[in-house]
């Protein structure tokens, strides 16, 4: 994946389940860079949504210490909102690996609209 998404090797790849421990900890933010027609549609449970065609990092809420974590579709967007938000000077280095295809894989509960 590297060798398809430049700067991909600057974004860290967390599990499904990794995301959804650290979710359930208290530990980590999530933040779904999809668009809302397909958050409407589907969303993860607790994701702050910023979309990545408006995208602007301070749009975050802050995250009071916990972990940001990208998530979109397949997890391409993600990276590109990840590099985005370093480019900016946030430390959010943090990706859903596979998006919520992969989140749906491991039998995570999504919302439906």
């Amino acid at each position: 994946m590297a060798d398809e998404m430049p700067r991909a090797d600057e974004v860290q790849n967390l599990t499904a389940e990794e995301v959804a421990r650290g979710l359930s900890e208290g530990r980590m933010l999530l933040v779904d860079v999809r668009e809302p027609n397909e958050t409407d549609v589907e969303s993860y449970p607790d994701a702050v949504i910023v979309p990545l065609s408006v995208f602007d990092p301070a749009a975050i809420p802050d995250p009071q210490g916990k972990q940001v974590v990208f998530a979109c579709r397949s997890g391409r967007r993600s990276i590109t909102a990840s590099v985005a938000a370093q480019d900016q000077g946030f430390p959010y280095k943090s990706h859903l690996a596979g998006g919520i295809i992969a989140w749906k894989a491991a039998g995570l509960p999504t919302r439906s609209g």
